[in-house]
């Protein structure tokens, strides 16, 4: 039997190993395992059981000596020693002998120039059904000739640790060693886990290569190849702008922006299905078909009909499909220097402009604040809009320190002279706790497409004096009052009084995250008054 030399991890005896099978072949290994079941569109439907989502507080990264000053170490990016994550994967590997193996060799990163190998290793032929599909997937040549790996990730969603005895916090540990280049994941069956490794280990290793990672959704003109990236925590507007039907989607996730330009981590999307709707997102409600995974809707037994409005299970339901199965995608998902960076923001407060423009300064600021708001209602004891700071808009996933992605951005902002906006697709004329309404899509659609196509390059703009920012006066498609943050509230000193507030929420929010951060960038920031 063919091992593909799984030995060396430890695993020995398997029962069975496969690499690489086609996406029908995987569909199938799950079925006569009992992983899942087909919906109704042939889309392979499983549940995760506990994790149903990503599990922050199991997430380490090994401690040693190669890379320590370099991780910025902390409740995000947590240590573990060297011995105990070498004794968690003999574990893992002791559990995996006997057993049938599903093997991806795949790649991250569409350009060549930067391309790294990443072999997956999985338990569940379901799993390593969503790694195929949201890889950058070999060709039969490529496969032939792929050599070692650069990085190795083993899961087992089936092995569950003992906290007490391998030092942990819970069943599950998510643990990355980049020195060794190997990835651990036990005791969580959430495949957005082997995603986001992947990812956080090209977070630290791209920076090396005078490449910019980003956690933002991209795309281009199909004609001209002008680039846009956009960035956005959950909520914002991310995936919903970045896909125009007019303009070719490069990738609505993971990014890198390398001399040569913007080019996609991976091959696939994981979209998420909660109230998903034909009408509204028709690529997603598309791409659940034969060949993608769905994790954690609801399906009628009968019928095999999805509810994508049961959240019973989680409200992060999910489906992983390959890039492809969208209509307008670029493949490979390469594009050119990005020509605008947009920062997309969902004010709850309603006072941050509509649109701004930043100084290369305000956007190296923005960029490490990461600001977004939770809804008074989301969560118990929130009775008021809360701000939501998450470093680089993604900070989960970002090793290191914020100062040094903040740099590389402003660097390339000055060689390329790419322009930055913030776009607020939050609320207007009031805050969302006033019940104030959000700004319409249709107008936040005008105002990024005249940041594209340049149509503020000769436009008047007005200084904020709270925000620091300047905010063009006119925007084809859009009435010129609904550029105006403040002008759209009746109530001028509640406006006021709510910016002021705003603002002091960013300098505290600042001032504790970032006080080694250089002073220009640091008044580039809101100013309350």
């Amino acid at each position: 039997m063919e091992t593909y030399g799984i030995e060396k991890y430890g695993i020995i005896g398997p029962k069975a190993v496969y690499r690489n099978l086609t996406p029908a072949a995987l569909t199938e290994a799950a079925l006569r395992r009992g992983e899942g079941s087909l919906s109704k569109t042939g889309a392979l439907v499983v549940t995760t059981g506990k994790y149903t989502g990503r599990s922050p507080n199991d997430k380490f990264i090994v401690d040693t000596e190669g890379v320590h000053n370099e991780i910025a170490w902390g409740k995000v990016n947590k240590p573990i020693s060297r011995e105990k994550f070498d004794a968690i994967k003999g574990k893992v590997a002791a559990y995996l002998q006997g057993r049938e193996i599903f093997i991806f060799d795949g790649y991250a990163g569409a350009d060549p120039k930067y391309t790294k190998k990443f072999r997956i290793v999985n338990e569940l032929a379901s799993q390593n059904l969503f790694i195929h599909q949201l890889l950058i997937r070999p060709t039969a040549e490529q496969l032939e000739t792929y050599g070692e790996p650069d990085y190795t990730m083993l899961v087992a969603p089936g092995f569950k640790c003992d906290p007490e005895v391998d030092g942990v916090n819970s069943e599950a540990a998510i643990m990355i060693d980049y020195e060794a280049h190997m990835i651990v994941i036990a005791g969580s069956q959430y495949s957005g886990e082997i995603k986001k490794s992947v990812f956080s280990t090209m977070n630290y290793v791209m920076t090396k290569e005078n490449v910019l990672p980003m956690h933002c959704s991209a795309n281009m003109d199909p004609e001209t190849h002008e680039t846009a990236v956009f960035f956005g925590l959950s909520g914002t507007g991310k995936t919903t702008l970045s896909a125009d039907p007019g303009r070719k989607l490069i990738g609505d996730d993971e990014h890198g922006w390398s001399p040569d330009g913007i080019f996609n981590f991976e091959g696939g999307c994981y979209a998420k299905c909660i109230n998903l709707k034909e009408e509204n997102e028709p690529d997603i409600f598309r791409a659940i078909k034969f060949g993608s995974l769905v994790e954690n809707v609801v399906m009628d037994p009968a019928t095999r009909e999805l509810d994508f409005d049961d959240d019973s299970l989680t409200e992060n339901t999910r489906v992983g499909y390959p890039v492809d199965y969208i209509s307008n995608a670029q493949i490979p998902g390469e594009g050119g220097i990005p020509k605008v960076v947009i920062f997309l923001t969902a004010d709850a407060f309603g006072v941050l402009p509509p649109i701004s423009r930043l100084s290369k300064e305000a956007a190296m600021y923005h960029f490490v604040t990461g600001f977004t708001s939770k809804l008074a209602g989301t969560e118990r004891g929130i009775t008021e809009p809360q701000p939501t700071f998450s470093t680089l808009f993604g900070e989960p996933f970002m090793p290191m320190d914020p100062q040094v992605y903040a740099k590389m951005l402003g660097d390339k902002l000055d060689q390329y002279g790419t322009k930055v906006y913030l776009v607020n697709t939050g609320w207007a004329g009031g805050s969302a706790a006033a019940g104030a309404k959000r700004m319409k899509l249709s107008y936040t659609r005008a105002m990024v497409t005249a940041a594209l196509n340049g149509s503020f390059d000769n436009v008047e703009f007005k200084h904020h004096d709270v925000f620091n920012v300047d905010y063009p006066t006119s925007c084809p498609g859009v009435p010129a009052e609904m550029l105006d943050a403040r002008g759209m509230w009746e109530d001028k000193a509640a406006y006021d009084e709510q910016a002021n507030k705003l603002a002091n929420m960013f300098a505290e929010n600042f001032a504790k995250k970032y006080p080694h951060m250089a002073p220009e960038i640091a008044n580039a920031g809101p100013r309350a008054k």
